[in-house]
């Protein structure tokens, strides 16, 4: 009997298995160096990985002029869709420092949270982002395009704010909701 074959229930063949198994695609958020968003979103785009990179509109003002720019929503993060495995192609790309990770394992992104953004974000909903916060009320949305979002709770004036966060990479978006459309989350 020439060759290693692993027996059945040992560590090797335990192994052998996992090799071979399919690991999931899922969302992750890699770091980059700061405004280096775009050029890793477009590396990705050329090597065909799935990426999301938020961006907004934003009016900036000078002394002398004013100018509408396309700002990057959650600086210094891109999101991308892979197989772990093949997370060395992004890490290798110019700008990419990293992934955002738990436990020294990269932290997966629900995939709800993603196309919540990406929603949101094509009905010209988010303003800009907003600093990550702990505290405060947790609603759902359960009206409109956003149902099912969840964040927290700000109120002002006359209008009803939810924060909705990105807990993985402790970034959140603002927007404006009417008060009937979220109920405590």
């Amino acid at each position: 009997m020439g060759g290693s074959q692993a027996l059945p229930g040992t560590h090797q063949d335990i192994l052998g298995a996992a090799a071979l198994a399919p690991a999931p695609v899922a969302w992750y958020a890699a770091c980059t160096y700061p405004r280096h968003e775009k050029l890793v979103a477009r590396q990705l785009e050329d090597r065909h990985i799935e990426s999301f990179l938020p961006l907004y509109r934003d009016v900036r003002r000078w002394k002398d002029r004013r100018k509408e720019l396309e700002m990057v929503l959650f600086p210094g993060y891109v999101f991308t869709r892979l197989d772990l495995r093949d997370r060395l192609r992004v890490l290798q790309l110019q700008g990419v420092t990293r992934f955002v990770c738990f436990y020294g394992k990269p932290a997966r992104l629900p995939e709800e949270e993603i196309e919540a953004l990406r929603r949101g974000l094509s009905l010209g909903i988010y303003a800009k982002s907003h600093p990550y916060l702990k505290v405060g009320r947790k609603v759902k949305v359960v009206h409109g395009p956003l149902t099912g979002a969840q964040g927290i709770l700000i109120r002002t004036k006359e209008k009803c704010r939810v924060v909705i966060s990105m807990e993985a990479i402790q970034q959140s978006v603002a927007l404006e909701v009417d008060a009937t459309d979220v109920v405590p989350g």
